[in-house]
């Protein structure tokens, strides 16, 4: 049984091997930020059309199904936020690596060096997410290590910024210490903090969840949780969906529904999000909220 909310109507699949990815409005157009893994030794499953041992982003053009250049190159696990004129990607080094890297461009051609934005040599980074919170802006960073740090693999820290060019870990401040947090999406209205979640375990499945704070320490659950299921509906293909894929597709299982990630364009809310078995075997899809922003979505679970 798919137990996402009522509102969000699932649109279907367009893409496989991808995760990690969020929706952007740059220039009055839709893109979809991706995340592109490459072959390697540790048993990750790659995407099916890089063959090299090297990831990189790309963004794809919603309108017409194109992409920019690649970008980032021997990067992973990024995230896209735009602030003005600038597109910045927030990334880590590697799954499980210690250093986070920001790496900005104006033109979606020409990207800045991968500067670094924060490092702790004890710690393993993973995903990230950054939103405006008044006069500052705030960066959910996951972590698996170190063990006294983490408590229940994974957990989320946060930094902040006044520039969005330098960072300061926020001292104290902590989600899921307690129990398993994953793909975080962060957001920021009217005092409170949302962060949205994946939640569950292979035994039971895995969706997700929102939980809102107002000082990214004590935090309250929705009693409306999940958020996002999954189900039969996220089996459906849009016409953008790879051919060569299907048959991986309807083959597949799916106990998943994670890295929820969202924007606002043309009235309604876009959605994207991954489902799969969260062991390797994952799609991405898109889903909408017409007539809904982002601060009535977020506030929704807690009428």
């Amino acid at each position: 049984m798919d137990r996402t909310a009522e509102f969000i109507q699932k649109i279907g699949s367009f893409e496989c091997d991808i995760v990690e990815a969020n929706p952007v409005v740059w220039q009055n157009e839709l893109y979809i930020f991706e995340y592109i893994r490459s072959i390697d030794d540790i048993g990750r499953q790659r995407c099916y059309f890089n063959n090299s041992t090297v990831s990189y982003f790309r963004f794809r053009k919603v309108s017409d199904n194109t992409f920019s250049l690649p970008f980032g190159f021997g990067l992973h696990m990024g995230n896209a936020y735009v602030d003005g004129s600038r597109m910045v990607v927030t990334a880590v080094e590697d799954w499980g690596k210690s250093r986070f890297y920001q790496l900005e461009s104006k033109d979606l051609i020409r990207w800045t060096t991968p500067r670094l934005i924060l490092d702790d040599p004890c710690q393993a980074g993973f995903n990230t997410s950054v939103c405006k919170a008044g006069d500052k802006f705030v960066m959910v960073y996951e972590l698996s290590k170190p063990a006294e740090k983490v408590g229940v693999p994974f957990t989320m820290f946060f930094a902040e910024s006044r520039d969005l060019v330098t960072f300061r870990v926020i001292e104290g401040a902590r989600f899921g210490f307690d129990h398993y947090t994953g793909g975080p999406m962060l957001r920021y209205f009217d005092g409170y903090y949302y962060i949205f979640y994946l939640n569950g375990s292979y035994e039971d499945g895995f969706e997700t969840c929102v939980a809102r704070s107002k000082d990214l320490k004590n935090w309250d659950y929705s009693k409306k949780n999940p958020v996002l299921g999954y189900g039969e509906k996220d089996y459906s293909l849009m016409d953008v969906y790879p051919v060569s894929e299907v048959a991986k597709l309807k083959a597949a299982e799916n106990i998943n529904a994670s890295d929820l990630d969202m924007c606002e364009y043309n009235g309604n809310l876009e959605l994207v999000y991954s489902w799969g078995n969260q062991s390797g075997k994952e799609f991405l899809a898109r889903a909408v909220v017409p007539d809904m922003t982002e601060k009535e979505f977020c506030e929704s679970f807690f009428a």
